[in-house]
């Protein structure tokens, strides 16, 4: 047992904490602007939104986990690209006393799960200071891109 902030915690705990988080590359592309602010397209523009997780080992407790999100906007009836957002945002992890077979799931389940709502505001401002309505990211099923990504995996193997 040791102590620490005034408790005492069992040495072999699973450990989950965040060493620091930042920008890795953000590119906002207004192509047509100003003339694609001045008018209201007539139906709501056509918007794709992609989302993917990297994630690489620093070291044995440390990872670097990478949310990487593309944004496109598109009037479909006047035949013109709105906007494109791209952004990677990523943050540091150190895991401690978590079992090997629960280290994947953990990095990119909760992480990327920890790292969303940083990526949902930096979204919503930057296409906000484009001079567009912000769009709110809705939230993500992290557990089912890490299923799809592993069937996918498996399917890649057989």
């Amino acid at each position: 047992m040791t102590t620490q902030n005034g408790g005492t915690t069992d040495a072999k705990a699973p450990g989950l904490g965040i060493l620091g988080q930042y920008v890795k590359d953000l590119s906002f592309e207004n192509p047509n602007a100003p003339q694609s602010l001045m008018t209201q397209p007539e139906v709501p523009p056509a918007v794709d939104v992609q989302i993917n997780v990297n994630a690489k080992p620093m070291s044995e407790t440390d990872f670097e986990v990478e949310l990487k999100v593309e944004v496109k906007a598109e009037d479909k009836k006047a035949g013109r690209m709105l906007f494109v957002l791209e952004l990677a945002y990523a943050g540091v992890f150190r895991i401690t006393n978590v079992p090997k077979e629960n280290m994947q799931p953990l990095v990119l389940i909760e992480c990327p799960r920890l790292l969303f709502p940083f990526v949902r505001r930096i979204v919503a401002d930057a296409i906000s200071e484009g001079g567009f309505p912000p769009i709110m990211l809705q939230p993500v099923d992290f557990a089912a891109l890490f299923r799809a990504r592993a069937e996918s995996a498996t399917a890649i193997k057989s």
